[in-house]
């Protein structure tokens, strides 16, 4: 049996959790670009985490015979500081036409701030722009309300719903999620 991954952050497991996927027979996988635990304090940080993303992930994904693909994009959470932001967001196009890059994401709403919208409305126009689906977290907490202005901010853009996958919904947000046609992703 052959099985995919879609949703998998690799950065922070262990060598020996690829040996047991393997084993379980997975071939393919997607690491989503995701906030590491601490606040980035300059873009440098980006830089190295996404280099690390595009070659080492591969690399050690290669070792077992899966392979890996990314996601690439400004966390919500590192939003908030606006120089760090603009000057991540301005670095992104360097890496949306590299190869194992599938989309754009994980981006969306943390605190729901007018900051963290200005990053995602950016990141979807960049995802038209360069014909790249969205994957999209629903924030951690007032995951109803974030959910329904997620699903406002991807209207408002214009992207095709159709290219944005709305993942960690619950039982509260997936019925919002469903009513688009925006694909659906259910955390466990």
């Amino acid at each position: 049996m052959k099985i995919f991954d879609p949703h998998v952050h690799m950065t922070s497991r262990t060598t020996d959790d690829y040996e047991a996927m393997a084993r379980a027979g997975i071939v393919a996988l997607i690491e989503p670009a995701f906030w590491l635990g601490q606040p980035r304090t300059m873009a440098g940080s980006f830089i190295d985490y996404f280099n690390s993303l595009l070659g080492w992930e591969r690399f050690r994904a290669s070792q077992f015979g899966i392979r890996h693909f990314c996601t690439i994009g400004l966390n919500p959470k590192e939003s908030n500081n606006p120089k760090l932001a603009d000057e991540v967001l301005a670095l992104l196009p360097r890496y949306l036409n590299k190869e194992g890059v599938v989309a754009i994401g994980e981006i969306g709403f943390d605190d729901q701030t007018d900051a963290e919208e200005k990053s995602l409305v950016k990141q979807l126009e960049l995802a038209g722009e360069y014909d790249l689906p969205v994957l999209i977290h629903t924030p951690h907490r007032d995951k109803k309300r974030g959910t329904i202005r997620t699903i406002e901010v991807v209207k408002r853009v214009g992207l095709p719903e159709e290219r944005v996958l709305i993942d960690h919904n619950n039982e509260e947000t997936l019925p919002f999620v469903l009513e688009t046609r925006c694909w659906a992703g259910h955390s466990l």
